[in-house]
């Protein structure tokens, strides 16, 4: 099943240990072993949420010996950036179309107090 990356972007941060995750990454790499540390759950559980995290293209994986280390990639965070961004633009524009009316009835209403 192919999902568009906006949604895989989505779907992988849906989760909080996965945003936990992503934060602990944007601090610098990490083995799936620190990775692991601070979640009451198993690095099985830990592997599966890399995984998710993979596909989603917001983490690379390597291996240097026995060890598997993480970092961020931040190129699918830009295009979610990107996408919120237009939604925000639309909002601001209604929000000023809003001002502007808000500011009109308050003339109107002292225009016509005594």
């Amino acid at each position: 099943m192919t999902t568009d990356p906006v949604s895989a972007v989505f779907a992988a941060l849906a989760d909080p240990t996965r945003r936990a995750i992503l934060a602990r990454l944007a601090t610098g790499e990490a083995t799936v072993n620190e990775l692991a540390e601070p979640f009451p759950i198993s690095v099985q559980a830990i592997s599966k949420h890399l995984a998710v995290l993979e596909r989603a293209g917001l983490i690379v994986r390597t291996r240097e010996a026995q060890w598997r280390r993480c970092r961020l990639d931040p190129t699918p965070l830009r295009i979610l950036a990107e996408w919120v961004d237009q939604y925000r633009r639309l909002w601001d524009d209604r929000y000023d179309t809003l001002d502007d009316y808000l500011r009109e009835l308050k003339e109107i209403s002292h225009d016509r107090d005594p």
